[in-house]
C-alpha cells in the first residue's frame, strides 16, 4: 500500500491549504479508516482528523474543529484535508495513515508552514 501526500506549502496566517492523500493501486473503501496526523519539530505525532471511507463518519482534534474539514473521494481513491484559518501553531509535517485489518499504512508526509 502506498500513500502519497501533496498540497503542503508556505502560507500566511489566516490562509488556506488543501492537502491530498492518494492511495496508489488501492481502493480507499478497502480501509476501515483513514486519518491525518501532524508532527512539529520536537513534538510527538498528533492525531488531526479521521474518516471512515465506508460511512463517512469524521472526527477531529479539538484545536482544528471548525477550521479543518476531512473528506474522501472513493472514486479517486483520495483523502483530503481542507485547512482554513491557518495559524502558526498548525506548522508541521502532515502525514496520512490508513487502517486495514490490523495493519497501519503511512505516507511520507507533506510540510505545512504557516507564517505569522
Amino acid at each position: 500500500v502506498q500513500l502519497v501526500e501533496s498540497g503542503g506549502g508556505l502560507v500566511q496566517a489566516g490562509g488556506s491549504l488543501r492537502l491530498s492523500c492518494a492511495a496508489s493501486s488501492e481502493s480507499t473503501t478497502s480501509f476501515s479508516s483513514m486519518r491525518w496526523f501532524r508532527q512539529a519539530p520536537g513534538k510527538p505525532r498528533q492525531f488531526v482528523a479521521g474518516i471512515t471511507p465506508g460511512g463517512g463518519s469524521t472526527a477531529y482534534v479539538a484545536s482544528v474543529k471548525g477550521r479543518f474539514t476531512i473528506s474522501i473521494d472513493n472514486a479517486e481513491n483520495t483523502m483530503f484535508l481542507q485547512m482554513n484559518s491557518l495559524e502558526p501553531e498548525d506548522t508541521a509535517v502532515y502525514i496520512c495513515m490508513a487502517w486495514r485489518g490490523t495493519m497501519a499504512y503511512w505516507g511520507q508526509g507533506t510540510q505545512v508552514t504557516v507564517s505569522s
